[in-house]
């Protein structure tokens, strides 16, 4: 596993990158263009109404600062009435820049204001609300924790699972078979993982080997022409960790079940099937039947747990014949 990284910042340029993915955030630049470096600190966002109202004591100016509809009437009513004072002090903080939704553009006086302070405007189409939602969900995924492990990222059965293991052990081989078998690739070799909310492990392949595969003999291999666009995903919530390993006849494995075990990644705990390799095992059917097992323990019925359960029931019902 490669050493973790936190983004502590990013610049509006990379904001812009990610919000023209899809054009989810519908923005355009309205000034600002060579401020476009300025960076970003936090994912979380300012509504700057009780700002602009002149209460500046908890001013999180550095949030990107929206203006809704109320936030966008009140800042033409100052200007009108000849206020502004309190616009020269919101430009007099470093404000990284200020997002204008429901495709309202701020009044000229406004635009000069910010020209000089070097604070850049962008303009949403978009109400405000599905903006902010919007806006957000970019920001903590640029913001979020990430690392790269070495290892195969496979959705089976609807349950994304990493697929860990030394070098050699079978995990490619593994994961071709899958998706001959009709599951679906997200990434082989290395699967590059980011942290949501500190409780969600998103994994994705690196864009240069995205939708392939390296498999011994045969070399690099194209799943998407070779299977289609139904057996690939590009981003996947790893939610099992299959570990594959030599068969070593000295230890032992767990048989029924019982012993739960966890895969830690960037402080998120995941669970942890270890499957032993050896000639004659199938372990793609394996890793079917533990992604079925792990659906089924998301419903409640652990089916360890109640074949234990079962037995001591009929122990103790033969120790009281």
């Amino acid at each position: 596993m490669k050493n973790s990284e936190k983004v502590k910042t990013i610049t509006i340029t990379r904001l812009l990158d990610l919000a023209r993915e899809g054009d989810i955030l519908h923005l355009r630049i309205i000034t600002g263009e060579r401020t476009l470096q300025k960076l970003i600190s936090t994912y979380d966002i300012n509504r700057p109404g009780l700002t602009l109202a002149g209460d500046y004591d908890f001013f999180d100016y550095e949030k990107i600062q929206v203006f809704g509809r109320g936030e966008y009437h009140y800042l033409v009513k100052l200007i009108n009435n000849h206020e502004l004072e309190s616009i020269k002090r919101f430009f007099s903080y470093p404000v990284s820049c200020c997002i204008f939704s429901h495709g309202n553009e701020p009044p000229p006086l406004f635009l000069d204001m910010a020209e000089q302070a070097e604070v850049p405007i962008l303009v949403s189409s978009l109400p405000t609300n599905t903006m902010n939602t919007r806006l957000t969900k970019i920001l903590e995924d640029a913001f979020a924790p990430r690392t790269s492990v070495h290892g195969v990222l496979v959705e089976v059965f609807g349950v994304g699972i990493q697929i860990v293991g030394k070098s050699g052990v079978g995990k490619s081989e593994c994961a071709l078979e899958l998706v001959e078998r009709g599951h679906r690739l997200v990434a082989d070799d290395v699967v590059d993982i980011r942290s949501i909310s500190d409780t969600l492990l998103i994994g994705s392949g690196a864009k240069l080997i995205r939708h392939h595969m390296e498999i011994r003999g045969l070399g690099i291999i194209n799943i998407k022409q070779l299977f289609g666009v139904g057996a690939i995903r590009d981003t996947k919530q790893i939610q099992l960790v299959v570990s594959l390993e030599e068969w070593d006849s000295k230890k032992e494995y767990d048989r029924l079940g019982l012993e739960e075990s966890v895969y830690t990644i960037l402080g998120v705990e995941v669970p942890l099937l270890t499957i032993p390799v050896k000639p004659g095992r199938n372990i793609p059917i394996l890793i079917e039947t533990a992604a079925m097992n792990f659906r089924l323990a998301k419903l409640g019925f652990n089916t360890a747990k109640e074949f234990n359960n079962e037995l001591m029931h009929r122990i103790e019902q033969e120790k009281k014949a």
